[in-house]
């Protein structure tokens, strides 16, 4: 008389796949805001992307360590820009606001994409 065992393997594989992707979407979730911040911060550090610390202090986030202080310090930035279009527009090309400027049109020239300015709008608004 044949017996039993476990469910077919492919049954096995189904039920943890959709474990792992139930997980992974509710950790996606969970993160919100805190994932765009954390990776504003990681693009803002990135010499070869933001670079923000090449030039500026911010001084509400420990992880910026730096001594650049060719342009202003990024702190307090909800109360200069309350509105963060003007912010997003500024780092897009600061040109439009300042033609002597010496930051780098980083949208313009196609350092950043408009999504990493908005991870890094969302970085600076939380420090």
């Amino acid at each position: 008389m044949p017996t039993h065992h476990a469910a077919p393997s492919w049954r096995a594989a189904a039920i943890v796949a959709f474990s792992v992707n139930v997980a992974a979407c509710a950790g996606a979730v969970a993160t919100g805001k805190g994932g765009s911040i954390e990776a504003g911060r990681r693009l803002a550090h990135d010499w070869q992307k933001g670079n923000c610390l090449a030039c500026h202090k911010i001084p509400g986030d420990a992880q910026a360590e730096t001594s650049a202080d060719i342009g202003p310090p990024l702190h307090d930035i909800k109360a200069r820009f309350p509105d963060p279009k003007k912010l997003r527009a500024r780092i897009w090309d600061a040109r439009g606001f300042n033609p002597e400027t010496v930051m780098p049109p980083f949208g313009a020239a196609r350092i950043l994409t408009q999504g990493e300015i908005e991870k890094i709008v969302d970085y600076l608004y939380a420090y």
